[in-house]
């Protein structure tokens, strides 16, 4: 039952062995507590962090802002590269919160697969099903990790259930469990015919395997009691006669998801999850650009910008662009053209990231993420290139659901604001609409939450208090044409116009019938809720 995904023979060594994954889940599913035991597998990190880390209980490795640490929740996508067994793994833990979906979706443009975590309890919620939609446009394959077995949960075909119908994927059993809640000890490794027990005294300690001889192996009662192996012949029986076989192929086609059990906090079920990103998880992919795709096993380097983080660094206001690379061998010191603006860029400080630590790269391959430190000169969706003209696409920049004025705290310092909302601009952490009549900023965000932190990031960055007020206007819409009939149309609509930080128009609205009244009046002219990022 245990077959392998398709090696493609003609990918590199170096970069067939590179898996580049999102974890994707509703938020407290556990997807940074499972981000943290990867990590401690891969040898990146001696002790695991806690999310509400007490006492001495070290932080999480891949919350590294000040806000992540007070919440206990994920609002930046972080990435961390590590090697484990024979494979270079390049993970991006993102966001569950909702408020910041979009720096989630832009995420999802620079993996080959996602993990799904979700809560036993919970199964799929609202917030899984959103970034699962976003997975199933971009055809991701994605893997399943059912969490927090150890605590009361659902009935396992109930899960499998609810996977199925919500989310219209089929879905096979990696391992099942035995035992739920207090009585969980374990799950029975279907690929492997294995028992995979848990240690509950020692929550960093990997699980104990047991090689079995199929269920009717008399050794299964000296591990388990009675009543539960009843249970799980019971189960494993239905579901093998019930749920199709693991087809490695339809998995890579994004129409099956492989689903493991476990519980991520005591570090169980998590190994054997990683074991089958390996073996299942797909080889770098090609990108979608203008005007041809760009293969991994192409000799030429290329790669492209999917998120820019400012001040990681707080004490140096740096500002890091997170690199997809999408094809050959990078080097450091190399020089590469920088397509938006065709200027050539020296790379002489590329860094590895291990969520807030980082290291000098010294090469990177097709798959990898890499942080490339600069003054602003990179954005998102920007592409770096040997020379050719090349556009990675399908990034994309959502219209926000929510705009407020924002206003210094201290009128003279009005300067330092712009400076600052610019810089955020960038970062993709909000959308910052300077009206063409009238003073001050519009800034426009998809949840409330984003107005909290993009306040106290200004405050702890800047040193510079501001508020936000109501503003009267509730959407925006990037207005694109014919040029002459854009400047008729900007001319006569002037309080509702605004320039975003890259110059590009944007109308401003009250109601639907704005929209409409534009639909209506001006044929020529297109309103569009999202703006790929790139020039």
């Amino acid at each position: 039952m245990l077959d392998t995904v398709p090696n493609r023979p003609d990918l590199p060594p170096e970069i067939a062995r590179r898996r580049t994954f999102a974890i994707i889940s509703h938020p407290d599913a556990g997807k940074t507590t499972l981000t943290e035991k990867f990590l401690l597998y891969g040898g990146a990190i001696q002790m695991a962090g806690q999310v509400r880390a007490k006492g001495e209980a070290r932080r999480t490795r891949s919350d590294y802002m000040q806000m992540e640490k007070d919440r206990g929740i994920s609002v930046s996508a972080s990435a961390m590269s590590f090697d484990f067994n024979d494979f270079r793994f390049n993970l991006v833990d993102t966001p569950g919160h909702s408020d910041f979906s979009e720096d989630t979706y832009r995420t999802l443009t620079a993996v080959d697969a996602a993990v799904m975590v979700i809560d036993g309890a919970k199964g799929v919620e609202s917030q899984t099903q959103k970034l699962f939609e976003v997975c199933r446009l971009r055809d991701l394959p994605i893997l399943t990790f059912c969490n927090k077995m150890d605590r009361e949960s659902r009935d396992t075909f109930e899960i499998i259930d609810e996977i199925q119908e919500m989310l219209a994927i089929d879905v096979t059993p990696a391992s099942w469990p035995i035992g739920v809640g207090r009585d969980f000890i374990g799950c029975y490794d279907m690929l492997r015919n294995r028992l995979e027990l848990m240690d509950r005294a020692d929550r960093n300690k990997v699980a104990e395997s047991i090689k079995i001889d199929g269920l009717d192996d008399p050794k299964l009662a000296d591990h388990v009691p009675a009543n539960l192996i009843e249970k799980l012949r019971e189960d494993v029986e239905m579901a093998r006669e019930l749920l199709p076989d693991l087809n490695p192929q339809s998995v890579l086609e994004g129409h099956m998801t492989p689903i493991w059990f476990g519980s991520a906090i005591n570090s169980f079920g998590v190994k054997e999850l990683m074991d089958g990103i390996g073996t299942y998880g797909p080889e770098p992919q090609p990108q979608s650009a203008e005007p041809r795709q760009i293969s991994p096993e192409e000799s030429k380097v290329s790669g492209f910008v999917f998120k820019v983080q400012a001040n990681m660094d707080p004490k140096h206001r740096d500002r890091v662009a997170f690199v997809r690379m999408a094809s050959g061998h990078f080097k450091r010191g190399m020089k590469l053209t920088h397509v938006r603006s065709k200027k050539p860029m020296t790379v002489s400080a590329p860094v590895l990231f291990l969520a807030s630590d980082r290291e000098l790269a010294e090469e990177a391959w097709a798959g990898d993420i890499i942080g490339i430190p600069n003054h602003g000169q990179l954005r998102i969706g920007d592409t770096l290139t040997e020379g050719e003209s090349l556009r990675v696409t399908g990034i994309p920049s959502f219209a926000p659901e929510l705009l407020q004025n924002c206003r210094a705290g201290d009128p003279m310092k009005a300067k330092h604001l712009e400076k600052a909302l610019m810089q955020f601009a960038e970062e993709g952490a909000a959308k910052v609409f300077k009206p063409t009549m009238g003073a001050g900023f519009i800034v426009g965000v998809v949840g409330q939450l984003q107005f909290e932190v993009l306040g106290s990031r200004i405050e702890l960055e800047y040193g510079l208090p501001v508020r936000f007020e109501p503003s009267q206007f509730t959407s925006a819409r990037w207005v694109h044409g014919p040029k002459e009939a854009v400047e008729k149309f900007t001319n006569a609509n002037k309080q509702h116009i605004a320039l975003d930080n890259d110059g590009d128009t944007v109308y401003l609205t009250r109601l639907q019938w704005d929209i409409d009244r534009v639909e209506r009046d001006y044929p020529e002219i297109k309103l569009s809720a999202t703006k790929e990022m790139m020039v």
